[in-house]
């Protein structure tokens, strides 16, 4: 059987998923319209990843199991639910419900969609060409935030509701485009008497055997929550610093299209710097973005952010290619969503603290904080990164 046609299909459910017409303005939603303050706001997304968080692990297992096919169907009909409920949440609890099925959501298609695409290629003979096809993907994905983004403000000032209409109509795309892929003959290599002892056996690996695996695992994640804690503080920031409101989407849409862009370009930009290289660009990044927004203020100081997406952009499909070449066929989605187990974890420890001290201290000074405190975690990993990064394959 013929499986090229996965690639053009994981293309376009990436573009799909991330397709997000209520995410330029969906912090404004919560705030104005329900009326959610800042720390409520981190609150539901510390609950969103609570929920993402439960699912993670199991939801890769399962993809496993199961079939990376089965579980991206699953995650479309649980889309489709999330952001139906959207259209009649007026509170707290009916918001939090809205985001708990979306959480599930995200969890079923996480590491499924990258995991099928390792194995299709690999089933081609092609699997070093792995972060180049991913970071595609990542680039598609990116178009697909910039697109639903680029008018979300027209279309929020109009009806605020119309951006969670048109998401319903994205997720059902998604359905009919999860059902076009064709699941990838597997072999496990994990042997075990029971579902448990296996799932704590590719745990151990990954945590306890192979420290290499465990170091990009928490790399990632540290670079990954960089670039995430500000994207549930920018709108206000904007706000703050008199952004027009019909800007709102143009910006989102910038700030994806540099992910996507930088995603692109991420293999091309190692081969001029390498690995060693690669990791203190993201660290010079984190640095100057979050002093830019800390420190710089006014209309255009938004700019800053881009330094976050950009960097973004570049780690994905660097890191994750890491993780691929330490995982084995037959657990590689079950890696991949320890990866996200990991991150989620990290935010839901964190996130509302970090709403709270934007409400409370402001969120330059917020902004300033974190950024210090980032680089001072960030330093020792890319120490340890380098001190390790002959033992790595090339990328």
């Amino acid at each position: 059987m013929n499986y090229a046609s996965n690639i053009r299909w994981l293309y376009a459910f990436s573009f799909l998923k991330m397709t997000l017409f209520p995410m330029a303005i969906i912090t404004l939603y919560w705030k104005d319209h329900i009326g959610l303050s800042l720390a409520e706001i981190l609150l539901l997304q510390g609950i969103f990843s609570l929920a993402t968080l439960a699912m993670e692990y199991p939801s890769g297992y399962l993809s496993d199991r199961l079939g990376y096919r089965f579980s991206l169907n699953l995650a479309s009909v649980l889309g489709l639910l999330g952001w139906g409920w959207y259209t009649v949440a007026d509170s707290f609890g009916e918001v939090l419900l809205a985001e708990i099925l979306l959480g599930i959501s995200f969890a079923f298609v996480s590491g499924s969609d990258s995991a099928l695409l390792y194995e299709t290629l690999h089933q081609q003979g092609r699997e070093e060409s792995y972060a180049r096809y991913d970071g595609r993907m990542v680039g598609w994905a990116q178009t697909g935030e910039a697109i639903g983004a680029l008018f979300a403000g027209l279309f929020y000032a109009w009806y605020p509701l119309l951006p969670f209409l048109l998401q319903i109509g994205v997720w059902a795309l998604a359905l009919f485009v999860s059902r076009s892929l064709k699941e990838v003959p597997r072999v496990s290599h994990i042997q075990a008497t029971s579902h448990l002892f296996e799932a704590w056996g590719t745990i151990r690996y990954v945590f306890i055997e192979n420290r290499r695996l465990c170091l990009v695992i928490f790399l990632a994640t540290v670079l990954g929550l960089s670039s995430f804690y500000p994207v549930w503080l920018i709108q206000p920031y904007m706000q703050q610093n008199n952004v027009p409101l019909t800007w709102f989407g143009p910006i989102w849409a910038g700030a994806n299209a540099a992910v996507a862009l930088f995603s692109m370009l991420s293999h091309r930009v190692h081969f001029v710097f390498g690995d060693r290289g690669m990791v203190i660009l993201f660290l010079v990044l984190v640095l100057a973005g979050y002093l830019g927004l800390g420190l710089a203020g006014g209309l255009w100081s938004f700019l800053f952010y881009y330094l976050l997406t950009a960097m973004r952009g570049l780690q994905g499909p660097l890191l994750k290619s890491h993780i691929q070449k330490h995982s084995r066929s037959g657990n590689r989605a079950s890696i991949l969503s320890l990866k996200s187990f990991v991150f989620r974890l990290v935010f839901v420890c964190t996130g509302p603290l970090i709403g709270a001290l934007a409400d409370n201290a402001g969120l330059f000074a917020t902004f300033q904080i974190l950024g210090a405190t980032l680089v001072l975690v960030l330093a020792p990993l890319v120490f340890i990164f380098w001190r390790l990064e002959k033992s790595f394959p090339a990328t």
